[in-house]
């Protein structure tokens, strides 16, 4: 969670990149339109404990700001308008669509209409626009939505319903905005979307991401730092795959949506792969890209997982050879197929994810001692730490200014970020 404020409207962000790339978007309609005395929550409903927190900050917010007016949109309200415009301390709800209309933000709309749910059917919206964002406050890389919504039903995941339809954002349209915030000073753009490697399958001649990032990075030259966030592998496309061989502002580091490494669960999940598709993809990748690092997507505790079918996932990080492990324990949300199957004891889900996270911590402190001594280009994010190529989080001591790629030494390392010097 990320709380941003400017002027008098105060935007607090919860979840995914896509989410943060869409708070800029409001803070530009809202200042556009003079909106003052505000605070928006813009929620995420990935787990049923991140609408628990957005409903705990929604309270707390009410409590220190009694006059404000509270606002609450993104995906948790999207998909339950209802539970939070029964909330005494929310005052309007807005859907995914209609956060994204500059009307929407017009202060006869936004703080005086007698109405409290603006939530249409998601469903039936069928065009992701490009929205101009001249730059992301605070932030030393900027964000670019390039897709939205989900065509997929996995059956653990709601967010296709808070989504809405797979749609894509006209790849002109998303050059255009990279070309603005590389003259705005950017050094490294991030693509993002809900379902990223479906991008261009609802546009003319169904161009791919990789189509996309190839028109990007030869379109606009200037750009230092091309970044994906993440990705399906099982949906890498060939022109992609070329990419990542070939060229060194593609930054080589992918977040994979992998879930688990048990094909069992993957067939009951309905994902599209198999643990061997999974380890061929990180495989190929590294034999085109040697220095490539993954992240990746893991539930821990999914319904009818045994301790077998959890040690072929601890078994998989090893096999794909992931370092950034990003780790839930099962959570069913209601409506989800996953939620009527025989479910695996709380308890049991906890601990298994406790034991990926310690995996995963084996995995970072391997990475970092395999680094140790090279020098390499640092995007620094704040004065005193920086991103390496690879997404490894570098710590100086001698201040920068964020924003600028410094060439550094990786002296040391703590076991979770390296320390950086300036090379001579």
């Amino acid at each position: 969670m990320t709380a941003e404020s400017r002027r008098q409207t105060e935007i607090i962000t919860f979840g995914c990149r896509l989410n943060t790339y869409e708070s800029e978007v409001i803070r530009g309609h809202a200042d556009a339109a003079g909106l003052d005395g505000a605070i928006v929550f813009n929620t995420c409903a990935v787990t049923a404990e991140a609408e628990r927190q957005a409903r705990q900050a929604i309270r707390k917010a009410r409590r220190e700001n009694p006059n404000a007016r509270i606002i609450v949109t993104g995906c948790a309200a999207q998909v339950n308008p209802d539970e939070f415009a029964a909330m005494p301390e929310v005052d309007l709800v807005l859907g995914n669509d209609e956060k994204m209309q500059a009307t929407s933000w017009l202060p006869e709309r936004a703080l005086h209409a007698n109405e409290k749910v603006r939530v249409n059917d998601i469903m039936s919206v069928r065009e992701t626009a490009g929205h101009l964002v001249q730059g992301l406050e605070g932030r030393a890389r900027a964000f670019v939505q390039v897709q939205n919504g989900c065509d997929h039903r996995c059956t653990f995941c709601i967010i296709p319903y808070g989504r809405g339809p797979s749609r894509s954002v006209p790849a002109g349209e998303v050059v255009g905005q990279v070309r603005t915030l590389v003259e705005n000073g950017y050094r490294e753009v991030v693509l993002t979307g809900v379902d990223m490697t479906s991008y261009g399958s609802d546009l003319p001649g169904h161009p791919s991401l990789g189509n996309l990032a190839r028109r990007i990075l030869k379109l606009v030259p200037e750009l230092e730092r091309l970044r994906l966030s993440s990705i399906d592998s099982i949906e890498a496309d060939d022109d992609l795959m070329r990419l990542i061989a070939e060229e060194e502002r593609l930054m080589p580091h992918l977040h994979l949506s992998l879930q688990s490494g048990d094909n069992m669960i993957l067939k009951r999940m309905k994902r599209r792969h198999l643990r061997e598709d999974s380890i061929r993809f990180c495989e190929e990748a590294r034999r085109v890209r040697p220095d490539i690092v993954f992240g990746a997507d893991f539930i821990a505790g999914f319904p009818t997982e045994t301790e077998e079918m959890f040690e072929n996932t601890l078994r998989l990080v090893d096999e794909c050879g992931l370092t950034w492990l990003h780790v839930f324990p099962f959570s069913p949300r209601p409506g989800t197929p996953a939620a009527r199957m025989p479910q695996v004891a709380r308890e049991i889900g906890k601990a298994r994810a406790d034991r990926l996270r310690e995996k995963g911590r084996q995995r970072v402190i391997a990475h970092l001692e395999e680094g140790l001594g090279a020098t390499r280009p640092v995007l620094m994010e704040t004065p005193t730490l920086g991103r390496t190529h690879q997404f490894t989080p570098v710590r100086v001591k001698e201040e920068a200014r964020a924003g600028d790629i410094l060439s550094l030494h990786l002296a040391a390392h703590d076991g979770k970020s390296f320390e950086g010097l300036r090379a001579a």
